[in-house]
């Protein structure tokens, strides 16, 4: 059977989804054996393990302000990075399962649904979406708009007023599985609850924060289209 070839092999999400899937479903690369933003390197890699699909998780995502310090490295690995896969799967005709995020929506009413408006606002949402759009063109594809974290929660407090959908990896990974052979566009995420509510079931420790503009009060996604 075709393996599913995944980018960003070493990553922080793509080292726990190695301990939880079938490896020998799934072909795992790290920076070094894919170059994304050499075209020729993406060539012969898909020439070899002609895959029945990429998972593309390779990518630049914290710190969250890089993309604001560094327009040019977000643009390159996130967007252009992301085209020329894209224009590679399509030369072979290999599906591409690309991962989006929820700071793509605009974070003012919540209960966003796929259709929905985009409008991100942070740099690092402008850079996913510009990924998305390619990604988008080609119809063998799967867009996933995810919100998941480590485990445990990786800080100390957590805003009391902003409503997400995070979920940890592993759960996550239950998820994807499922919807894995699907086309299209999906939210995908845990329950909708404050970052608060969602961290303090870990850890009783944690302290309440709350955003004054500085976070969106409400990036909770719908899940109709999925379920």
């Amino acid at each position: 059977m075709k393996k599913i070839l995944v980018t960003g092999g070493e990553g922080r999400f793509a080292s726990k989804l190695k301990k939880t899937i079938h490896k020998n479903k799934f072909v795992f690369l790290n920076k070094k054996e894919l170059n994304i933003l050499d075209f020729n390197s993406i060539i012969k890699v898909l020439k070899k393990f002609r895959p029945k699909a990429v998972l593309h998780l390779a990518g630049l995502s914290r710190p969250m302000n890089i993309h604001e310090k560094n327009i040019s490295k977000s643009i390159l690995l996130n967007i252009i990075g992301t085209s020329n896969l894209v224009i590679a799967c399509k030369k072979f005709n290999i599906k591409i399962i690309y991962f989006s995020t929820s700071y793509i929506y605009p974070g003012t009413k919540g209960n966003y649904k796929e259709t929905d408006p985009v409008l991100p606002w942070n740099n690092y949402g402008w850079s996913k979406l510009g990924g998305e759009c390619a990604v988008q063109m080609y119809n063998n594809s799967l867009i996933i708009r995810a919100c998941m974290t480590e485990k445990p929660f990786l800080h100390k407090s957590a805003y009391a007023n902003v409503k997400s959908n995070f979920i940890y990896h592993d759960k996550f990974i239950n998820k994807l599985i499922k919807i894995i052979n699907f086309k299209g566009i999906y939210n995908l995420g845990g329950k909708s609850q404050t970052i608060y509510e969602f961290a303090h079931k870990e850890n009783k420790k944690i302290k309440k924060i709350y955003s004054k503009g500085e976070f969106p009060l409400r990036l909770d996604m719908s899940f109709k289209k999925i379920k």
